[in-house]
């Protein structure tokens, strides 16, 4: 343990106390796509495919419907891969230990996540081909999975559109939390997920 830690000020938090460079850059990269995602879906939701062609034109309302689902898809695929790297690199230790009751609330928020940031893109996935529209990646259309069912689209786009503002609160917790670690507590964990330092 650093002097630092001994004296309650900041820790030092080298490459030890660091989750691995990959998972580091996952974690970044997924932040920015669930932001630009929850942001055109919340446009999409408002204003529906009439009032986003009647807004922006055909083109870009297309464009939009079209890379919602394509960053969808790339989300499921990058949190797959989050989850596999997590199971097998697992997590490293923080340079100064939570109290309890912390600890408890940072496994629950980020099994939150975890279980929502997949739920979301699979909903949207299954209510697009239920729907009977492509989902799309890109320039590709992928499998719909599930035949054609109107009302089963419907429900299962109500519960994408649920799972989006629940995520929308999750992350105003999710920063609150991480500004109070850095600002506040100075403890280290905010370090712990910083693209900058030990590799």
């Amino acid at each position: 343990m650093s002097t630092d830690t001994l004296s309650g000020g900041p820790p030092f938090v080298g490459a030890a106390h660091r989750y691995a460079l990959i998972q580091r850059l996952l974690h970044w990269l997924i932040a920015f796509l669930v932001v630009v995602l929850l942001g055109a879906g919340i446009l999409l939701g408002n204003l529906g495919f009439d009032g986003l062609k009647v807004s922006f034109g055909a083109d870009t309302t297309n464009a939009l419907y079209k890379y919602h689902k394509t960053f969808g898809v790339l989300l499921l695929a990058l949190m797959a891969l989050r989850l596999i790297l997590r199971l097998a690199l697992g997590a490293p230790p923080y340079a100064r230990p939570l109290a309890p009751w912390q600890h408890t609330a940072s496994r629950t928020v980020h099994g939150l996540f975890y279980a929502l940031l997949i739920a979301m893109p699979v909903l949207g996935w299954l209510g697009t081909a239920a729907g009977g529209y492509p989902v799309q990646f890109f320039e590709w259309n992928l499998p719909g999975l599930i035949g054609k069912d109107a009302k089963l689209s419907e429900t299962l786009f109500d519960l994408h559109g649920l799972v989006g503002y629940v995520l929308l609160a999750l992350i105003l917790v999710h920063v609150a939390a991480a500004l109070t670690h850095w600002l506040k507590w100075r403890d280290g964990v905010m370090e712990r997920m910083a693209l900058k330092g030990g590799s």
